[in-house]
């Protein structure tokens, strides 16, 4: 697979060219760049204004300022850090426990009590979990698995998280996103107030399929379930308002002593394992590894290693492919949900999970 080699993006992504010299289109178009990169910072520049506003408006208001969903991954490891150490917020932290794996539960122990931070821990149901994966990966819209997964699975989570802060009464939910996480049509810095205090979130193809019970689809945060005059929180992603670089970040951990090694800070590691077999299905499907375009910006704007992915990124997408090493998560979530790669399809147009803004 050709790459860019100034910032690695695979000459397969829609939109993508290279020069004789193996430069991409992007990085070609300096000026586009550099007025891109320029916005971006006069952007952050506001949301950290907003952001420290929002912190001095909200501390003390109870028991907890703010709740933050704790993965275990280096980002929302190193959020509760400044959150707490540097911000002096009293934090609660707030775990779903789906997919984790045993490294990153070594990091959220390890960080908790360095930390001192209470700790919350959900555990739903797995069967309706592998029930939603299963039908998911069976019926993928059209921009694949990662995208189609992600955005099903990450609005559970979040959505748990809302509905906690509203039971304790905290005012802020801080989400370790980085920059180009979630898709900047979902959220640039923060979910908007019609998605958190109008929309149903529940995936209109979910709903209107066969396959899920009133009980399952009612797992989806919907606001209409809540009073006339209920306090809906704001679901904010601070390192969107901070400046943020991947390889700090990684190692800064690694030196607080959060967590254990360079290994627990790496995010092949520390990721869902199911991601293996959704970027599995996205490589046979597209040819390049989805994870590629969003490390490719991070490189362009400085914020991720050049050296550091030009060798990892084409390592995982080897061991992906051939199922070894870590990619062995393939086969085993392949096993445990009953299905065959030939059952991994994209069969739903684009947007058929997308909630539908304003539905009541």
């Amino acid at each position: 697979m050709k790459r860019c080699k100034q910032c690695l993006v695979p000459e397969s992504v829609p939109g993508i060219s290279l020069s004789k010299d193996d430069v991409c289109n992007l990085c070609l178009d300096k000026q586009t760049l550099e007025t891109a990169v320029a916005k971006e910072e006069e952007a952050r520049l506001v949301y950290e204004a907003d952001f420290e506003k929002t912190l001095s408006e909200s501390r003390g208001q109870g028991e907890y300022d703010c709740l933050v969903p704790l993965s275990g991954g280096k980002d929302s490891i190193y959020l509760l850090y400044r959150l707490k150490a540097e911000c002096k917020l009293k934090v609660l932290a707030f775990t779903v426990d789906v997919n984790i794996p045993g490294l990153a539960w070594d990091n959220i122990r390890r960080a908790l009590a360095k930390l001192n931070i209470d700790h919350i821990i959900y555990s739903p149901s797995h069967e309706f979990y592998d029930k939603t994966f299963r039908y998911l990966l069976r019926n993928q819209e059209e921009r694949g698995a990662v995208y189609t997964i992600s955005y099903v699975y990450a609005p559970l989570f979040e959505g748990d998280a809302i509905k906690l802060a509203m039971e304790k009464g905290i005012p802020l939910v801080l989400a370790g996103y980085s920059p180009g996480q979630p898709e900047p049509e979902r959220m640039l810095y923060e979910f908007s107030r019609q998605l958190i205090c109008e929309t149903d979130w529940t995936p209109p193809e979910m709903a209107a399929c066969s396959e899920f019970s009133a009980e399952d689809l009612s797992r989806f945060y919907n606001p209409k379930n809540y009073p006339s005059g209920t306090q809906f929180p704001r679901y904010l992603a601070p390192f969107h308002a901070w400046a943020y670089n991947q390889e700090d970040i990684m190692r800064k951990v690694v030196e607080l002593g959060l967590v254990a090694t360079s290994k627990h800070a790496n995010p092949i590691h520390s990721n869902y394992p199911i991601n293996w077999l959704l970027m599995y299905s996205d490589l046979r499907a597209f040819g390049y590894n989805p994870y590629a375009p969003e490390f490719s910006a991070l490189i362009r704007n400085g914020k991720a290693n050049l050296n550091y992915w030009r060798i990892m990124g084409p390592l995982v997408d080897f061991l992906i492919r051939h199922r070894l090493g870590p990619g062995k998560e393939v086969t085993r979530s392949l096993n445990a949900l009953g299905l065959t790669a030939d059952d991994l399809r994209i069969t739903k147009p684009r947007g058929a999970y997308d909630p539908i803004p304003g539905r009541m």
